[in-house]
């Protein structure tokens, strides 16, 4: 056993706060319904905390928290109001609050998701950080693992297929590069204007690692981490 899932997270609308579940449903895109929506702009850009050739830095969006009922994503406004993704005012609410016209879109053709599928981070490494355990929303996992080892053990599992829990096995594809979002205030989470600098000096500022799916399935709170012996992935996710 190399560690255990503490805790899973989803995240509905990209760059929005997510919501902590007990279980999640794993395919080939990643965590099931994981930032398969996104604030668009006029252009068709999409709303992050960085410009990119995809995504449009629009501040604000760190404000807002969504979470799932059923399949329908439903959005927490900073007052307290909540807009479901399918009442047709949700486009204005938004545009109203963050102070220019964008829809809230659902995954097309040009993917939601930065760099990898899932993405999974340690609790050895956020103390080999000097961090708490709530920092972890700071770099917005899917897995959080309490690990066996100490340190950035996650590094050393890139390459390798891990089998997390009874049904799901990834393949560690390679470090999580951050960018200014990691010290946004968010939720009950002050800025942290220092932190990237200290990641870029300590760490080539990467934390965390990416996994591709190899066997589909659901994983839980509590299953085991171990890496994966011969013949596992045989039926690989597409």
């Amino acid at each position: 056993m190399i560690g255990v899932l503490e805790r899973l997270w989803r995240y509905p609308v990209k760059s929005m706060q997510g919501e902590c579940v007990e279980r999640l449903p794993i395919d080939g895109r990643g965590a099931v319904g994981d930032r398969l929506h996104a604030v668009r702009d006029e252009a068709g850009k999409f709303g992050s905390g960085k410009d990119t050739r995809r995504f449009r830095r629009i501040d604000g969006l760190f404000r807002f928290r969504a979470r799932y009922e059923g399949e329908v994503p439903v959005v927490g406004f900073p007052d307290g109001r909540l807009v479901a993704g399918d009442d047709p005012r949700i486009h204005e609410a938004l545009s109203r609050e963050l102070g220019l016209p964008v829809t809230l879109a659902r995954e097309e053709a040009v993917s939601h998701l930065d760099a990898g599928p899932l993405h999974l981070v340690t609790t050895s490494g956020l103390e080999a950080l000097g961090l708490e355990g709530r920092d972890e929303q700071r770099f917005r996992p899917n897995l959080v693992v309490r690990s066996a080892g100490a340190g950035f053990v996650e590094e050393g599992w890139i390459g390798r297929r891990i089998r997390v829990g009874e049904e799901v096995v990834v393949e560690i594809a390679g470090r999580t590069e951050r960018c200014v979002m990691v010290g946004f205030p968010q939720a009950e989470l002050p800025a942290a204007p220092g932190l990237l600098r200290k990641l870029a000096a300590a760490r080539e500022a990467c934390f965390g690692v990416y996994a591709r799916v190899v066997v589909p399935g659901v994983v839980r709170v509590g299953d085991r981490l171990r890496f994966a012996e011969a013949g596992d992935g045989g039926r690989e996710a597409v």
